[in-house]
């Protein structure tokens, strides 16, 4: 399908020849010499979406004036929040975000009909592509047969799943489906999807090049950003509206520059520095800003430690976090199989345009940080945030710290040696507990490492981490270790390529000898696929109540992600993961403490078995092959016998199976008016939950395992699932009425309004605790709409839409927070849940709130403008009344039709409703 440009100005619409080929361009310079502003200085991330308003500017969706506020963006040191229209050229999607987002395209199908209009109006016009890669889990490990066992069991858990997204394939245009077992869908994105510089032909037949961008659905999109492709993670319903043509609100945001200098020193990795990155850049506070890397230490570093840190943009805020084109993307490029006519044209367009990073290059930012490299030291974090960082050395004690504080023990009088078997633990002495497991030899302490991942495509996309961890492996090899036995050991590369590497140096037949077979292609661990312990170890942590641990080398670490039976989780380098399994203990300072005895009876030590950065250099440049990626890559879409023998049928709407568990008709479109309504006070509303600071999208909307005893189990058992068959609550993302239930379910969450519990719970309309689903429920048989208050950084972590569409399912009108992270927020919006921010000091605390309030809030109706100050009235429960001001975060014009339309899939559907 051609795309649309907004015009053809004869201005700004340049032509530039590249091997003999022309292509037409949007012209940066070309629109400072017509007098639209100074854009000399501007950031090239920034340069990025003027480049989309020059080429959409049609006077209507994107204005002159529009343009002109970038040069203003520049005089005024960096800032100008300006509304803008921002229409990105690609979708990305995996499949826990992907399948929610086909079943609402294929309801708003059913929905478009009902409203007469056609099924065939709903259809993506921009190029989508989904990677299946969050539904592998790791039921089997450490042995050859892992890998076949784990897809084998996959397929059959969602077979019902695979069957509605190859519907989707055949059903919808410009849908593309990469299938399971190939890979994780940012690094396929970096490795063989992205291409810097996009190219297509307008709707006048003309061929077009373009910077290369996207969204997508989960908020680890940011990776390609390190390819100098402008990307982040949206909700699904946002996604969805970018997919059928409506541009994204946003404004023009601040970019904060981060200069790198200097060059990593002998023993540490991209991880150590990127953990560094996020812990500089959380206490910074960026939050809705772009953050662009600049200085000389990009010169020494390898595209691979720049995707590692773009990735984590989430975890530090920013809505991404950029590096520019530069000798080192072209050299990339070439590496991973992209063709030279390509390379020559991003070389080309990048000098041509402004985009290229040389020696003169010196933008104009909002704000700078600076970080010598040199001063890297071996780190992780943890244990329940990307940002908690602790270096190596400290690790230890920063784990005993977290021991003393869960059993109430003043650390500072602790002894920080080791307790033994037996031993009276009840501190100051040590606050560590120890428990036998039963029919094992081995006992389990606080601190005990029962999972250790190498995981996720944050460093399974960085082959100098990966050739380190097989290095590590194979010198401990040599010397007689192996994981400890209670280590649950996995290795889940996100492509084929990393396995073609492995191989090629023979590091796989070391990293097997000690564990870490592979397992499947995907995120695992990281999403918390992470599967059951050995029965006898669960049992043994649940008993006694153990603080077991788990090392991955992921991007998240947030409580109840992992596993279940995990309180305390690192992200670590994958060579510290390795290190972690052959210690097996937390407690281990494994800096400078013995991580294990060789096979010779002597001690050693992690700089005994650690490789130099020339070892790992040298393999990398003999193994990762550019003729490796386009081998691996020739057939990405085909798949294997299994899913190409995946049957589904050919139709225009989706035949909705009544009995499925995992693809239900969603209720958002049913009985929807053709007309809008309009937005409404908040009434007489009751308090769901009060939650704290850091409240992520995991505690809103966990995507693990859960139990039968939970509303989500009781649904299923009651439809005859056996909870062997439950899966998890991310594969179930298609049935709305599974993560109705799952919503605020996390086993980690605390609702302040219940002393000291744990879990989705909550005060019901009887004054009862109950689970925050059957209160919810009971609140919406009396008619009563439902608040809830929170604290700093509300809706931190995952893009996950159901997030917010759980929230409003539950009949939630209205979220007050202290603050928001930027998609949350945004999801909200989208599925019509108002946000607000308190003001003038006022917190839940300071207000002394219980959840016996009554809160309405008013002043929404009429000409309600973005981000007013509206009044909230809180009657307590003595009868006593406060009114507090608070912020309305409908940030934009658009948002605000939105909520008025019911959400933004509302709004799209009745557009192309009337447009028929």
């Amino acid at each position: 399908m051609p795309i649309t440009v907004g015009h053809d100005s004869s201005k700004t619409r340049k032509t530039l020849t590249v091997g003999g080929q022309s292509v037409a361009y949007y012209s940066i310079p070309a629109a400072e010499a017509a007098g639209l502003g100074d854009f000399s200085r501007l950031p090239a991330s920034l340069k990025v979406v003027l480049e989309n308003m020059l080429r959409f500017e049609d006077g209507k969706t994107v204005s002159v004036d529009d343009i002109r506020a970038f040069g203003e963006w520049g005089a005024n040191g960096g800032q100008n929040p300006r509304e803008i229209a921002y229409r990105p050229a690609r979708v990305l999607m995996q499949d826990f975000t992907g399948v929610p987002a086909v079943v609402d395209l294929a309801a708003m199908r059913d929905g478009i009909v009902a409203l007469g209009g056609d099924a065939e109006k709903i259809n993506p016009l921009n190029p989508v592509d989904l990677v299946i890669d969050h539904s592998v889990m790791i039921d089997e490990f450490g042995n050859p047969r892992a890998f076949q066992m784990n897809v084998d069991r996959e397929y059959e858990r969602n077979m019902e799943r695979y069957t509605f997204l190859k519907w989707g394939q055949s059903a919808f245009n410009n849908f593309r489906v990469v299938p399971p077992g190939t890979g994780i869908c940012h690094q396929v994105n970096l490795e063989y999807l992205s291409q810097t510089v996009w190219t297509d032909t307008d709707q006048a037949g003309q061929e077009v090049a373009y910077p290369d961008t996207l969204v997508g659905t989960d908020s680890h999109t940011t990776m390609v950003n390190g390819l100098a492709v402008l990307g982040w993670g949206v909700g699904g319903i946002e996604a969805e509206a970018a997919m059928l043509g409506q541009p994204i609100s946003m404004l023009i945001p601040e970019v904060v520059g981060f200069e790198l200098t200097g060059q990593m020193v002998e023993g540490t990795t991209g991880t150590d520095l990127v953990l560094k990155v996020v812990e500089m850049l959380r206490k910074k506070g960026v939050v809705g800003k772009f953050v662009e890397f600049f200085g000389k230490g990009l010169d020494h570093l390898p595209l691979a430690d720049r995707a590692t840190i773009a990735n984590m943009a989430p975890e530090y805020g920013a809505t991404c976090g950029f590096f520019p084109i530069d000798d080192e993307t072209l050299r990339y490029l070439r590496q991973s199989g992209r063709s030279e006519d390509r390379i020559a044209l991003v070389e080309a367009y990048a000098k041509e345009n402004g985009f290229w990073r040389g020696a003169d290059y010196a933008p104009i930012y909002t704000d700078t940080l600076h970080l010598d490299m040199g001063t890297i030291v071996p780190a992780i974090s943890g244990p329940k945030r990307p940002q908690d960082y602790t270096p190596l050395d400290r690790a230890a004690d920063s784990f005993y710290k977290v021991v003393c504080e869960y059993r109430g023990v003043d650390a500072s009088n602790g002894a920080l040696d080791m307790a033994s078997e037996g031993d009276t633990l009840t501190a100051p002495a040590d606050a560590r507990k120890t428990a036998k497991v039963e029919g094992e030899e081995y006992t389990l302490r606080d601190g005990s490492v029962v999972i250790a991942s190498i995981t996720s495509c944050t460093n399974t996309s960085n082959p100098y981490v990966m050739i380190g961890a097989g290095l590590v492996a194979r010198k401990a090899r040599a010397k007689g270790l192996t994981r400890k036995p209670w280590v649950k050991t996995s290795l889940a590369p996100g492509s084929q390529v990393v396995s073609a590497y492995l191989e090629a140096a023979g590091l796989q037949e070391d990293l097997d000898a000690i564990g870490f077979n592979l397992v499947g292609y995907g995120c695992t661990t990281c999403i918390g696929n992470s599967g059951p312990l050995q029965p006898e170890i669960s049992k043994s942590i649940n008993e006694n109540d153990l603080i077991a641990t788990s090392v991955l080398s992921g991007n998240r670490n947030f409580e109840g992600r992992i596993s279940p039976d995990v309180r305390a989780n690192y992200l670590a380098s994958p060579p510290l993961v390795v290190a972690y399994a052959l210690a097996g203990d937390m407690n281990i300072n494994v800096a400078t403490d013995p991580i294990g005895t060789g096979s010779d009876g002597n001690p050693v030590y992690l700089k005994d078995i650690w490789p130099t950065q020339r070892e790992v250099a040298e393999l990398v440049e003999q193994t990762v092959t550019r003729e490796a990626f386009q081998s691996k890559y020739a057939d990405v879409f085909k798949g294997d016998e299994k899913w190409r023998g995946v049957k589904t049928t050919d139709s225009l709407t989706y035949d909705w199976p009544s009995t499925s568990t995992y693809v239900q008709n969603p209720p958002y479109f049913q009985g929807m008016a053709q007309e809008p309504g309009v937005i409404s006070n908040v009434e007489g509303a009751r308090i769901l939950a009060i939650l704290g600071d850091m409240v992520t999208t995991d505690h809103i909307s966990p995507a693990g395992s859960f139990k039968d005893t939970t509303p989500a189990g009781r649904y299923l058992v009651d439809r005859q699932v056996a909870p062997r068959e439950f899966n998890s609550y991310g594969s179930r993302r298609g049935n709305h009425e599974v993560m109705m239930r799952g919503t605020f379910a996390n086993i980690r969450i605390r609702n302040e309004m219940l002393d000291g519990v744990e879990g989705g719970y909550t005060t019901g309309p009887d004054g009862s605790q109950m689970a925050i689903y059957d209160a919810a429920m009971a609140y919406q048989e009396q008619g009563t709409p439902l608040v809830i208050f929170a604290g700093e950084q509300y809706g931190a972590g995952s893009s996950r839409d159901w997030a917010a569409k759980g929230t409003a399912l539950l009949g939630v009108k209205a979220v007050v927070a202290e603050s928001f992270e930027r998609i949350h927020r945004s999801n909200l919006v989208g599925m019509g849940v108002i946000p607000f921010e308190f003001t003038d000091g006022d917190t839940r605390k300071s207000l002394g709130l219980t959840g016996e309030e009554t809160v309405s809030i008013t002043g929404l109706e009429g000409d309600l403008k973005p981000q007013s100050l509206v009044p909230c009235t809180i009657t307590f429960a003595d009868g006593s009344v406060k009114e507090i001001q608070i912020k309305c975060r409908i940030d934009t014009a658009i948002e605000k039709e939105y909520i008025e339309h019911g959400g933004v899939l509302h709004y799209v559907l009745r557009d192309l409703a009337k447009s028929a």
